[in-house]
């Protein structure tokens, strides 16, 4: 049996962010993924990239992660669209002092600067998947199929939207499934993007065009799921033409890079954050429509708030797995997932809809708050992961 003070379970980009926050801070932490740890030292290209938020890019500089990542492109103004309407939303880096408003990373990037990260803290990894959780009153166990168990005073479920973790600990969900299914892939181009990204809003969905570096961008489009499977399976000129006929000439010629990829969307809610000796991050807790981008950053706002509740509870000498620390966590994150779940979700449902009235009404929204500049910094605030009380590392300090 492996002791250990935190074991989370699940490697991916949230779960790793805060084992590597906890070991630079001197927490004895093991990370459980059914992968080995070559699989997860080396992850798969997935076709996917992220938006990364001006404070999430301040919580992984803090952590080291930043510095490992091997290519970023700047997200300098961001311009919202409804369709073919001429009224449009432009979010500048200027007004918010010149700073980026985010940072664009494929996935396949910032996990591997995770996993240099991971080598260099002595992160220790288990391969295996989870078979039991058993909660005592001092610690807990968990069983790993096929044999062997982790024995830590805290476990910590970051293993994503199906969360083992979550269902062993028999917490529920409220949530539902999107018609929608998003279609991923990257584009180069004849022209420049200029670091500005675009959020299209089409009746299928919003059809998202985020620039990375080079003459090339990550796209999320959204389709009806009766639809995408056709459009995936379109033969390489037709689906240029759809693609062409979404996404526009204003950067010339589009070229298709790689695979393309789908991911079926929907929203969910845990009906609690934590339990015995037990917290929930990232998807494990939430999943989000990616209209907003937001779903990652998310995640790590999580992974550093319970970073710093269980740094703090250790400095003060009180149990890291005890109700009083894990109770803080609930009261930060909860209501800020609740509210950002709730917005992205009646913003899919408001600009799904093609229906005369609704589009007018929409359209003037975006014209005037285009025009009233207050309001737009409180909204890039938002979006940069600025506003509220934030965590010591996503404010660039140091746990």
């Amino acid at each position: 049996m492996r002791e250990t003070e935190v074991a989370i379970v699940g490697g991916g980009m949230v779960g790793m962010t805060l084992a590597i926050a906890l070991r630079r801070a001197g927490i004895d932490v093991a990370v459980i993924d059914r992968a080995t740890p070559e699989q997860v030292l080396a992850p798969e290209y997935d076709g996917r990239a992220s938006a990364i938020a001006y404070a999430s890019v301040r919580l992984l500089e803090a952590t080291g992660i930043w510095a490992e990542v091997a290519e970023t492109q700047p997200i300098l103004d961001i311009r919202v669209s409804d369709g073919d309407s001429l009224l449009f939303l432009h979010y500048d880096h200027r007004a918010m002092g010149g700073a980026p408003l985010g940072q664009m990373v494929e996935n396949r990037h910032l996990r591997l600067a995770q996993a240099r990260a991971a080598a260099r803290e002595q992160v220790a990894f288990v391969a295996g998947s989870l078979a039991t959780l058993r909660r005592g009153p001092g610690a807990v166990e968990i069983g790993l199929k096929g044999g062997g168990a982790v024995h830590a005073r805290l476990a910590v479920g970051a293993d994503g939207a199906r969360s083992t973790v979550r269902d062993l600990a028999g917490i529920g969900t409220a949530g539902w499934a999107y018609d929608q299914t998003g279609i991923v892939l990257t584009v180069r181009h004849e022209r420049p993007h200029g670091g500005v990204a675009h959020e299209r809003f089409l009746p299928a969905g919003p059809f998202a065009i985020l620039p990375l570096a080079g003459n090339r961008s990550s796209l999320v489009w959204t389709e009806r799921s009766d639809l995408a499977a056709a459009v995936l399976e379109l033969p390489e000129g037709r689906f240029r033409q759809e693609l062409a006929a979404r996404f526009g000439d204003f950067l010339g010629k589009l070229t298709p890079l790689g695979p393309r990829w789908s991911y079926p969307l929907g929203l969910h809610q845990a009906d609690r954050y934590v339990g015995d000796r037990l917290a929930l991050i990232g998807d494990a807790a939430h999943r989000m429509h990616p209209i907003a981008g937001q779903g990652l950053n998310l995640g790590l706002r999580d992974a550093a708030a319970l970073a710093e509740v269980i740094v703090d509870a250790a400095r003060l000498g009180l149990d890291i797995g005890g109700a009083q620390a894990l109770e803080r966590y609930q009261r930060w994150r909860r209501f800020d997932s609740i509210a950002l779940l709730a917005v992205t979700d009646v913003l899919n449902r408001l600009f799904s809809n093609s229906l005369p009235p609704v589009r007018l009404a929409r359209d003037a929204g975006l014209a005037i708050v285009n025009r009233m500049p207050p309001l737009k910094r409180i909204l890039v605030g938002h979006a940069r992961g600025t506003a509220g009380k934030l965590p010591r590392l996503l404010a660039g300090e140091a746990l």
